[in-house]
């Protein structure tokens, strides 16, 4: 499909919170040589859980980029968000004084927001009274307030979105955001997801849901998508953020481009509130929509970004769902599933994928899917186990499918450096 410039939108800037590391650089390098970021959790006592294991951000100091005085009044979540956003635009090297703040606009979301400041204020209403609860726990637990923060902290004014779609939010928020230039209402979008959800109360009812594995033995070993010996995610905590901009603006200013945002895909399977409906239908019509936004075939999607969680009913259904949009190609194509070494980050997941997904096309290789060892016959691709290989990545594919039965799909592609001036 041919847009002009003007509506055609690149990536110019990411940014990472992961915990497999607190930057683009870190987080890559990990993913790539398939480095785990699970282990035990450090956070809490969880010695009365049933899984006693996540994917903790580590060593991570928000002052780096939030004033100490701010930051504590801020929750975990939006900590990682702004952080995040700060990498993002340094990446960018996006000069705002240069642009109008109204055409730059942001859309985060989280799937739980600030539910450390709501279990902590909570515990202090109860032990303390009324009296002595902050007057920025609202603020702070709101889902809205990582784009509110972003937005004030960078004084940026046009389009601000929070979305919540549960483990989809992060690639609804990119394809959103994507939407949002290309039909003219922006010039910049500061896009992704954020969230900080490793605390007592979710964890033990995600244990009692029976979603999260429970091999607490060999933590950097329990998160094995598409294996047959899988028994549940493992949670994970941070977030990804992308710069999108219009094409002729990057160009014009010589941004370091990325990769295009061409496709976006979203549905829902209207089948459960926390399963996904097994026939696959609703994951397949959302890539098939974001191909189609696109204009392109299966064919030419090289690599995907699964959302592989880890939980036997999701993967073998991802499984079933490409195969109905892929077809033979399905076996072609390279699938990894980056929760393997980063855990499940939830509503922070497609954001920090998507930023994977255009890594493999500036870097042409796929990263791997670790702990792949025992094959399972509903799960019979391409799913990249174990080692990271080169591999040409034109076109790259991120899914995420939510509690809920949220879909989202966003489709990448390479973009070729423009023609010189004059060239034939």
């Amino acid at each position: 499909m041919t847009r002009p410039d003007s509506q055609r939108v690149v990536v110019t800037g990411l940014g990472l919170v992961t915990p497999v590391g607190n930057d683009v650089a870190s987080s890559w390098a990990a993913l790539l040589a398939g480095r785990s970021g699970i282990g035990p959790i450090t956070a809490f006592d969880a010695s009365d859980l049933r899984t006693r294991i996540a994917a903790e951000v580590k060593d991570f100091d928000p002052t780096l980029y939030i004033d100490r005085k701010e930051a504590r009044r801020m929750d975990r979540f939006l900590h990682f968000a702004v952080a995040a956003a700060h990498q993002a635009l340094a990446d960018a090297d996006l000069n705002l004084a240069q642009y109008d703040l109204r055409r730059v606009g942001v859309v985060i979301g989280s799937g739980i927001g600030g539910i450390h400041t709501l279990m902590e204020q909570n515990q202090v209403l109860a032990e303390r009274g009324p009296r002595r609860v902050s007057p920025f726990t609202v603020p702070s637990l709101m889902l809205n307030s990582a784009a509110a923060q972003v937005s004030i902290i960078f004084g940026v004014r046009g389009p601000n979105l929070a979305l919540a779609t549960a483990c989809a939010t992060g690639s609804h928020a990119i394809g959103e955001a994507g939407w949002i230039i290309r039909r003219g209402s922006a010039d910049v979008m500061i896009a992704g997801s954020s969230e900080a959800a490793i605390i007592r109360l979710a964890m033990a009812g995600l244990d009692n849901m029976g979603a999260m594995s429970a091999r607490n033995a060999e933590p950097p070993r329990a998160s094995r998508p598409f294996d047959a010996g899988r028994d549940g995610f493992v949670m994970g905590e941070g977030a990804g953020i992308l710069i999108l901009e219009r094409l002729d603006l990057a160009r014009a200013r010589g941004a370091r481009i990325y990769a295009e945002l061409v496709g976006h895909g979203i549905t829902a399977d209207a089948f459960h509130i926390t399963a996904p409906a097994e026939d696959g239908a609703g994951a397949a019509e959302c890539m098939q929509m974001a191909l189609d936004d696109a204009g392109l075939p299966p064919s030419a999607v090289d690599y995907i970004n699964a959302h592989g969680t880890s939980t036997p009913l999701n993967d073998a259904t991802e499984t079933r769902a490409i195969k109905q949009v892929f077809g033979e190609h399905a076996y072609r194509v390279a699938i990894s599933s980056s929760k393997s070494m980063t855990g499940h980050l939830m509503g922070a997941a497609g954001g920090i994928e998507a930023v994977f997904s255009v890594l493999a096309i500036r870097d042409q290789i796929a990263p791997p899917t670790i702990n792949y060892e025992t094959p399972d016959a509903a799960c019979d691709l391409d799913y990249v186990p174990n080692t990271a290989r080169p591999a040409r990545v034109d076109v790259a594919m991120s899914n995420s499918f939510g509690f809920g039965g949220h879909n989202g799909t966003v489709l990448f592609v390479r973009v070729p450096p423009a023609p010189l001036e004059g060239a034939a």
